[in-house]
Order: C-alpha cells, then structure tokens, then sequence
C-alpha cells in the first residue's frame, strides 16, 4: 500500500475481509495506533488525499473517519482537521473496536477494564453536540450575523424564516402538514408547556400525565396550576382507556415515551386521536427526540392522524436534536387555541433570539439539519449496540422476567428494569459513587409503586467506552439482585 502521509511515515494495511469499506479503514488506522505509529494529538490526512491514496470513494473515509470519532478514537474540529484523541493509544492496545460488534465476532482476548477513577455521564436528555459540522453550524451563524439590527422585540409572530423552514422539516420528517403561520416559536418546552396551560385556561384542572414520565414537565405544568393526574404507562405506552372525564389535557410522549421508551402502536394512537376529538380533550404531543429510531420504521405523530389537527398540541426542541444550549422550541397547536396561545405568549413576554433563529433557519435550509440527523442517527445507533450488547454480556438474565431492556429501537436512552424488591434510588447513588452518574427511575415515579430500573443515556457515550460503563452497572445490579 502507498504511503498516505510523509510526516507521520504511516503505511495503512486494509485487512482483506468481508467487512464494510469503512470499517476495514477504521480498524486499519486503529492498528496503527496499537502499533504506536499513530499517537494521541496526531493529524489524519485528509479525506480526499487519503480516498485517493487508497483508490476509494471518499464517503467511505468519510465514514470512517465519522466511526472513529464516535467511538472516541479521534476528534474532529473545524481549521485542524480530524486528529488522534487522548487516549485512543490505550483503548487501541486493549483491543477496543472502532465500531459496535455483535457477541459472536467479539474477540478473543476480552477488552481491559476502564480505569478505576475512570467516570460516565449516562444522564438522558442529551445529544452529542461534537457531532455538529462545525463548518454548517459556523455558516449558518454568519449569515444570520448579516441581517439587519432592528429595535423590534420579538413576539409570537415574528421569527417568519424559521416558522417556514420547521414546517417544510416537519412536514418531511414528522409527516405534518401545517401551514408557517400555524408554528409559534417559543423558549424552550417549558415555555410551550406554560403558555398552552394559559391559553386554554387549564389552572386548577386536571392533566392526565404520563406515569412513569418526564418529571420535569409535570412540575412545570403543575407550577402552572394544573393538577397533574398520573396514569400508568404499559408497553404501548399511554392508554386512552384510563382517561377520565374530568381530565381537560392528556400529556404524552407517543414517539419513545419517557423514561420508559415506549412505541405508541398506530392503532392506539388513532384511538387516542379519536377519543380526544370526540370528549373535547386536548393532546399535548411532546415530539422530544422523534427524529431517532433505529432498524425501525417511523410511526405517525399524533397531530399528523386524521382530525389530529383540531385536538393535538404539537411541541418540539432543537435541544434534542442539536444541542441544549439552544433555547428554542415551537408548538402547533388546534386552529382554535392558536388565538389564544399568540395572546398568552403575547402577555408573558417570552420570547427567542431573532439572530438565534435565524441561525437555525439557515442550518436547516441549507440541509445541514438533514445531514447531521443522518450522521447522529449513525452513531447514535452504533452507541446504543455497544452499550446494549455490553449490558447483555454483563447480565446473562436481561430480557428475561427479572431483568430487561426497554426502548431500544428509538430515541437517545434505554431504559433498564429490574425487580421490584430492588432500591433503584440507592442503587444509582452507588454506581454515582463508582463513577457512572444515571438516574434512576424513582425520579420519574411519583408513588413508590411503578417500575424500578435505571435510564440509561447513550448519546454521548463512545462505544470504546460503552464495555467500561456496563461493567460497573453489571456489577453494582448483581450485588442488589444477591
């Protein structure tokens, strides 16, 4: 093979196997660093000189090189170009993959233990940010910076660019139809949640609300004034047959319900639709990280089925999909609360940054968005195998009455139950302790009945990291289950 870079002396061998192309130059680069011809801090060529010294298309070392920085083997940055990454000479020696692996083509000799002091952050709710382009995410930035300053505060009806640009997205991805003018943007979920409560004048009534569920949203509802009634979720997730009459507002998380991961079958969705259209109850659709869905095909959002239209409040956030620090939400709401959710909003004087959303605008016009939900669903989808796969070697008796996995094909975490005797509270406090901070399902459960398990967050875990975390899992859980 010829040489592909003089400064660093590097030879690539592609292994002759029945591998991917990407995997082959992955494994090939990594061999270099177990060889110590490659070293942390180091430059990789370039993708177009190293497809061409390699007489491949340059998307497979796109890939490749995408493989080696989701799995924590390199680092990736705008003006230096994709580099080795601290420690990538250690997984390298402990024969750690560049890619998710099945348990029938593991290696032989097993892969070393992390570090003692070593820590993971399982905490669900989050992206990866570093999987940005940092070159669209830059572009798009600039050209908002070059839109006139004006003296106006924005209100609910401004942001124009974005409210065209999210209902030409969500009618691709999400198969909502909604005209611009239909989108409100507003400042977070939190905000969406607050201004539906004012505008349909829900204080002191009850909300049906997911139980386990995203506690966050129950608290702000219920600092709203709403009485939160909490219904149990089963493997379908929410059940429209535990609505009572009393109940003004269903919440609910139909794409992968939260904590528990749930799929929202199509035949219980339109029953919900149909139930709520027929009793005047009013759906609030939380489409949280519905772009994520793994070896499955999508399901229809609540709003999309027909007459969702007038009984379904749609909300969704960038902050799942690109990163929390971006405060912007958007909510479509029925025809006839659209009024009064613009008068509410309107009152409280909540409002984003124009230059923000104009920002996200850009990104998602230039298809920018589309590529980066393409690339995180990739790795995303690689995490999620390593970790799964890590668990289930750690915990011969997953999937079985005892122990399980739950909410694997879709979204950014999976939940992991376990037995009603175990104190799941405790058990995250000790694995807190060990070094690996997730949390467990109590702090989803308002009772202390419900299920026990952990919510496992895999977004922004590398899979040369994924075999340490489910270690210290597995052997935490074995200790609570003697």
């Amino acid at each position: 093979m010829p040489r592909i870079s003089p400064e660093l002396h590097l030879t690539l061998r592609l292994p002759d196997t029945g591998a991917p192309l990407r995997h082959r130059i992955a494994e090939s680069i990594v061999d270099e660093i177990r060889m110590g011809r490659l070293q942390p801090g180091d430059p990789l060529p370039s993708t177009r000189a190293l497809a061409e010294h390699l007489a491949v298309a340059r998307a497979s070392v796109v890939d490749a090189y995408d493989e080696l920085c989701s799995s924590g083997y390199a680092n990736a940055r705008a003006g230096s170009g994709t580099r080795i990454a601290p420690g990538a000479d250690v997984a390298a020696r402990a024969h750690v993959s560049s890619h998710a692996i099945t348990p029938s083509s593991q290696p032989a000799s097993p892969a070393a233990s992390e570090k003692p002091d070593a820590s993971w952050d399982l905490t669900p709710g989050h992206p990866d940010p570093s999987l940005i382009s940092t070159t669209d995410w830059r572009r798009a930035w600039r050209l908002a910076a070059t839109a006139a300053v004006t003296s106006d505060v924005p209100g609910p009806d401004a942001h124009p660019e974005l409210r065209r640009s999210l209902a030409e997205h969500l009618r691709r991805t999400r198969g909502i139809s909604a005209h611009a003018d239909e989108l409100v943007i507003v400042p977070g979920v939190d905000s969406a949640l607050r201004t539906l409560v004012a505008a349909a004048g829900f204080g002191g009534r009850d909300v049906a609300f997911e139980e386990p569920g995203y506690s966050r949203a129950r608290r702000v509802l219920e600092d709203s004034g709403v009485r939160a009634r909490c219904v149990s979720v089963d493997g379908d997730g929410f059940d429209r047959g535990l609505l009572c009459a009393t109940d003004v507002a269903a919440y609910c998380t139909p794409a992968h319900q939260y904590p528990m991961g749930a799929r929202m079958p199509v035949s219980r969705r339109a029953q919900l639709v149909a139930h709520a259209t027929t009793s005047g109850t009013l759906l609030i659709e939380d489409d949280y990280d519905g772009e994520f869905r793994y070896d499955v095909s999508a399901l229809p959002a609540l709003r999309s089925i027909d007459r969702g239209r007038e009984c379904v409040a749609y909300v969704g956030t960038a902050s799942k999909i690109l990163t929390p620090s971006i405060r912007v939400a958007w909510v479509i709401a029925p025809p006839a609360l659209h009024p009064r959710l613009v008068q509410a909003l309107r009152a409280t004087g909540e409002a984003c940054c124009s230059v923000t959303t104009l920002a996200l605008s850009h990104f998602i016009d230039s298809g920018a968005l589309s590529q980066h939900i393409a690339r995180a669903s990739r790795t995303y989808s690689a995490r999620r195998t390593a970790f799964v796969t890590a668990l289930q070697q750690q915990l011969p008796t997953i999937d079985t009455d005892v122990i399980g996995l739950a909410g694997i094909e879709a979204g950014l975490h999976v939940a992991l139950t376990l037995p009603g005797s175990v104190d799941d509270a405790t058990l995250a406090l000790e694995l807190q302790a060990r070094g690996v901070r997730v949390p467990s399902l109590a702090n989803y459960r308002t009772t202390e009945k419900g299920p026990r398990g952990l919510v496992c967050g895999y977004a922004r875990l590398p899979e040369s990291r994924a075999r340490g975390a489910a270690e210290v899992i597995g052997n935490t859980v074995q200790r609570h289950l003697t």
